[in-house]
């Protein structure tokens, strides 16, 4: 019987074309779906699921250090005092417990409610994913007066299990996970020591009294630190706030329970206009919030306002006082322990809990109306902040409405000097945000109209670090971005009103286009952190040279690949010279060399703008950006090394 058209032209699809992956061959295959990525975020994630282990054992009460070590080969140790992960053989799976752990997903002692009270790594496919994405991993575990060891690769089982002579206390006990990232799966294989030091600095605060070491072995890096927090989440917030002027010496904390979750709270307002409120999930930290937050905030606001009705602060205002104006130069850390937590998949963002909105806000609206009460001084100075907000944010509201669309789809009132694309659908639209007049109108000319809009902007736009929203919102060229990408601002902020999904920042490469992409890259992190987190924020990368002989002409990015091309041009024949242009600003580029070096999709570099650690972003841009100029001069003495191809 002949074939019809379709059957030939589409491949055969039977029983015999579904794939089974076995055991950890499916990490192996799609590691993304277990780690989020293989450049650095995912190779950082393996450490994370390995120190999470033996964190959950302090939070069961059996250990009480952690020590991380890099080698120099970028390969990990971690070390844990607790109660060593069993060797026994499974009753069902007839292997070792620590095999098993190691070799198949979703078996772990986080199922047992029993063994682990509450635990961070509830889905139990951590240090398994960790085995099957490292070249090799080794685990000794101290248990019952011996010593076991066992040897894996990629996942795979190499030595069985060994009991070794005890090398000293026979007392001793815990387990060493040592492992080494495999090259065939990552693309970043270089451990950042600040990023794993905040994480590990941070895991100290959420643990009282648990001692966590890290130390790094790399040459020319050598560096050891211990912490330890005997009180928590006030030296958490004390850390917070170290570089801020706080408005009341004492952090308001709290520690209880209630309906079988544990409660901790810590904070302290400052004198600046940003919130700063984390919080944390049997030690994960919820990016999303969740239920815990949103019980905070509701609670905070009502207690504040019941407190400042009662007191007669509002007596001769027409308004209440909103979340915004009682969290406006609030830090605030939050860290609850829930047994059965519900988190939004594998990447435990986001907690879902109903229960626990209910406990945290039942909490704090009785201990903090308490402590207000008890503290007249520090509830005079909380709502005379709040008061102020709330006046500036009545002030902010026409100002606000200037930058607010009635639909993503109405542009009549879209800045005169954007030049906007044709298209409609923001999935294929992106905006570029051009330092200057002169750049703009090369980018213009050179664009494709099609997709891409220019905004030129003109000069340094302000500091949001150090304003508040009405100040910001007066600010001319802030007015003209928020109305071009039509999402609002702050609370107001839509991120599916957004007219491009790529929102890419095209400046000078010099120290004065560092300093407006820094300024324009604070601005997005405080009023619309939404679109990093979405993925939204790029920067461009204008090459800093053209390099030409004759009729043959290259662009390098540093003055490696420079000398690169004017090696290659020089060895070529002919006898004209080879011509070097630096580039000072993107003005000096003509439109078409514009195009092809920083715009076309098909040639050009962009990075995209993450969050690692919103810590250590937040502490980053408050260093930079805030009123404290001393941690800004010992970042530039410590960094001016990084900027060789900046013009100072």
């Amino acid at each position: 019987m002949a074939k019809s058209a379709a059957e030939i032209a589409s491949p055969k699809y039977d029983a015999g074309q579904i794939q089974v992956l076995k055991g950890l061959e499916a990490v192996r295959k799609r590691p993304g779906m277990y780690i989020g990525s293989t450049s650095s975020r995912g190779l950082h994630h393996l450490v994370y699921e390995v120190v999470d282990n033996s964190i959950d054992e302090a939070l069961a009460g059996h250990a009480t250090k952690v020590d991380v070590i890099i080698h120099p080969d970028d390969s990990i140790t971690v070390i844990d005092d607790g109660r060593g992960i069993p060797v026994d053989l499974h009753p069902v799976e007839k292997i070792p417990g620590v095999e098993l752990a190691m070799t198949v997903l979703h078996a772990g002692g986080k199922f047992d409610k029993n063994s682990y009270k509450v635990s961070g790594g509830l889905h139990g496919v951590g240090v398994s994913v960790v085995n099957a994405l490292s070249e090799q991993l080794k685990v000794w575990v101290r248990r019952g007066g011996k010593e076991y060891y066992m040897d894996f690769e990629r996942g795979g089982t190499v030595t069985k299990l060994k009991t070794l002579p005890m090398k000293s206390d026979t007392k001793a006990r815990g387990t060493t996970v040592w492992f080494k990232p495999d090259p065939k799966i990552f693309t970043e294989l270089k451990f950042d020591y600040d990023l794993l030091a905040n994480r590990l600095r941070e895991l100290s605060y959420l643990n009282k009294g648990l001692t966590i070491s890290i130390k790094d072995e790399r040459e020319g890096q050598e560096k050891t630190e211990v912490f330890q927090a005997k009180g928590g989440l006030k030296e958490m917030v004390q850390f917070l706030n170290a570089k801020r002027k706080v408005l009341h010496q004492e952090i308001v904390y709290i520690d209880t329970e209630r309906d079988g979750i544990e409660i901790e709270l810590a904070f302290q307002y400052n004198d600046g206009y940003n919130e700063n409120v984390f919080s944390f999930v049997n030690n994960i930290n919820t990016h999303e919030g969740g239920t815990h937050l949103t019980g905070l905030k509701s609670a905070l606001t009502r207690t504040i306002n019941n407190y400042a009705a009662k007191s007669g602060a509002l007596k001769k205002a027409d308004f209440t006082l909103s979340g915004d104006d009682v969290r406006e130069g609030l830090t605030a850390v939050l860290s609850v322990k829930v047994r059965e937590p519900q988190f939004e998949g594998q990447t435990k963002t986001k907690l879902g809990n109903s229960e626990v909105e209910g406990a945290v806000k039942g909490v704090v609206n009785e201990q903090l109306a308490s402590y207000l009460e008890e503290h007249p001084r520090v509830a005079n100075t909380v709502i005379e902040k709040a008061v102020s907000a709330a006046r500036a944010r009545e002030a902010a509201r026409k100002a606000r409405d200037l930058t607010r669309k009635k639909s993503a789809l109405d542009v009549g009132n879209l800045p005169g000097k954007l030049a906007d694309c044709s298209l409609s659908d923001p999935a294929l639209c992106e905006i570029y945000l051009v330092e200057g007049d002169s750049a703009g109108g090369s980018a213009k000319q050179g664009r494709n109209r099609a997709f891409q809009a220019i905004l030129p902007l003109r000069g340094k736009i302000l500091n949001v670090e150090r304003a508040r929203i009405d100040k910001i919102l007066g600010n001319e060229e802030i007015r003209t971005i928020v109305t071009a990408i039509g999402a609002g601002i702050k609370d107001d902020f839509n991120i599916e009103n957004a007219r491009y999904h790529k929102l890419i920042l095209m400046t000078d490469a010099d120290v004065d286009g560092a300093h407006i992409r820094t300024l324009l890259l604070t601005f997005l992190y405080r009023q619309m952190p939404q679109l990093i987190e979405a993925g939204y924020v790029y920067i461009a990368q204008p090459p800093l040279y053209r390099v030409a002989k004759g009729k043959e002409e290259f662009y390098a990015y540093d003055e490696k690949e420079r000398e690169e091309y004017v090696k290659r041009l020089g060895n070529g024949e002919g006898k004209s010279t080879v011509n070097i242009q630096r580039y000072k600003g993107l003005g000096e580029m003509n439109p078409l060399q514009l195009w092809h070096t920083t715009m076309d999709p098909e040639t050009r570099t962009i990075l995209q703008v993450n969050v690692e650690d919103a810590i250590l972003a937040n502490e980053t841009f408050e260093r930079l950006m805030g009123d404290d100029v001393e941690p800004r001069r010992l970042f530039i003495e410590q960094n001016a090394k990084f900027v060789s191809n900046l013009d100072i």
